[in-house]
């Protein structure tokens, strides 16, 4: 203990600690408030103040020629992340915290980034209905991955029927397949089982006018992959974009964004939303 002899105050000497370094501990590290107050060896509720100091600032990328990848991930039912990122350089250039994934919240991200002179060559989503009609004139481009996702949910992983089989590892093999080859497949797939995707209940119970089809799920995995067909292979029609044919380096991002919340499990939404913020803000 230490007394001034000017003013009379009392304090304690040694190294005062780096609230910059407290917070790089945090975001960077696996620490939890209890093992930063032992590790600078002061208060957990100390600890608290040195991160409330945090202090998002949008950083304005320097390439303004972009393609963009778009995507929400959530942590439960209400607090979700919706991200646009460039494809090209793996920056985060806009994103914000969301209940649900709208349309025009994707567009509220195009519009700013539109705004701050960003040129947009083209766009990766994840096949949400009327987005890429909401995005036109710009280039769309439906991850790849996501059709197979699709698919898979309407014929299960092992379905019993042979057409199922067949449509399913057709689609499977999407990444692998040039665009031709891929439409000449599925055509072929169509040719064969045609009569068994259109094929009807019949039983004279049913009063409607039309009966209704033998195999729902089917036709929709088959609709599905017939309505997307456009905008799967847009990569392949304008390379000039550089457009990746699924979203799979944002899925990368927010695989490693909440591997790190796993280390800080029970924060509040706005220390989440804090933490979320820096991180993105030093890595991305």
């Amino acid at each position: 203990m230490y007394k001034c002899k000017d003013c009379c105050r009392q304090f304690i000497g040694g190294q005062r600690r780096d609230k910059s370094q407290v917070i790089t501990d945090y975001v960077e590290g696996k620490q939890t408030l209890l093992q930063l107050a032992s590790k600078y060896k002061v208060s957990e509720r100390t600890i608290r103040r040195d991160l409330e100091s945090m202090r998002f600032i949008r950083k304005k990328a320097k390439h303004k020629e972009v393609t963009v990848q778009l995507d929400t991930t959530y942590w439960g039912r209400r607090f979700g992340l919706m991200v646009i990122k460039d494809a090209l350089r793996n920056k985060v250039l806009w994103h914000k915290y969301v209940y649900n994934e709208t349309i025009g919240q994707y567009m509220e991200g195009i519009s700013w980034l539109e705004s701050q002179g960003f040129k947009i060559y083209g766009a990766v989503i994840d096949g949400m209905r009327g987005l890429a009609q909401a995005l036109y004139p710009i280039p769309v481009q439906m991850c790849q991955f996501h059709q197979i996702l699709i698919t898979r949910r309407y014929l299960t992983q092992e379905p019993d029927l042979n057409a199922s089989c067949e449509l399913l590892s057709l689609v499977k093999s999407i990444t692998q397949m040039d665009k031709d080859s891929f439409i000449g497949a599925f055509k072929e797939w169509y040719d064969r089982y045609k009569d068994v995707l259109n094929e009807r209940v019949h039983d004279k119970r049913i009063k409607r006018h039309t009966p209704p089809y033998m195999r729902p799920r089917l036709r929709s995995a088959y609709l599905s992959l017939k309505r997307n067909m456009p905008l799967l292979w847009t990569f392949y029609d304008h390379p000039e974009t550089g457009l990746p044919n699924t979203n799979n380096a944002i899925e990368g991002l927010f695989s490693d964004i909440k591997s790190k919340l796993r280390a800080h499990r029970g924060i509040s939404k706005d220390n989440r939303k804090k933490l979320l913020d820096e991180y993105i803000m030093r890595h991305y």
